[in-house]
């Protein structure tokens, strides 16, 4: 158990120290810029993710309305996936690649941001929101592993982890997010 356990420390440490040697930080700033402009004019982050990273929307969306590390008034942002009746709705009445799409159809304003996470860069329901929300305005940032999949193409910025593991590509998704509410709040 023990070489288990040291060999995911390891493999944790190697795509951290590969996204440090990327121009990833350089994105992840942009982003920051981009968000903190964003909230300032009223506007607000919009969260999609399936699974885990549906999971990492919930969780990032709660830092900004919540707080991260510092006390300060709550910041809009919206996670797409928590709300089952709208889910399952959508999804019943529209199909499943619809259910993102429909709720930045209804949400999003130009001068927002919207978060897609997937790893495989891939999700049809998320790349269906990101290609919705462009058309409105909306900047849109991909959160991806190794490759960027199909929205290394349509995102404004793709922050593709370089990693073919899920589960790294996900630790780093959500050490990203946790920086990114940190330079929000303000260094």
């Amino acid at each position: 158990m023990q070489k288990i356990i040291q060999a995911r420390f390891e493999e944790h440490l190697a795509v951290a120290n590969a996204v440090m040697q990327s121009d990833i930080l350089a994105q992840v700033e942009r982003v920051a810029t981009v968000v903190k402009a964003a909230l300032a004019n009223g506007n607000k982050v919009l969260f999609c993710g399936n699974g885990g990273s549906a999971a990492d929307s919930q969780h990032l969306a709660a830092e900004f309305v919540g707080r991260f590390q510092k006390e300060r008034q709550g910041l809009p942002a919206i996670a797409l996936t928590v709300d089952t009746s709208i889910l399952t709705a959508v999804g019943n009445d529209y199909g499943f690649d619809k259910v993102f799409v429909r709720q930045v159809e209804a949400l999003g304003n130009k001068g927002d941001v919207l978060v897609g996470i997937s790893t495989s860069g891939n999700s049809p329901n998320v790349l269906a929101a990101i290609e919705l929300a462009k058309s409105k305005g909306i900047y849109c940032v991909g959160m991806t592993a190794a490759g960027g999949g199909k929205m290394m193409e349509v995102c404004d910025e793709c922050i593709a982890i370089p990693a073919k593991i899920t589960a790294r590509a996900q630790e780093m998704h959500i050490l990203i997010g946790h920086i990114l509410c940190e330079l929000v709040d303000g260094e």
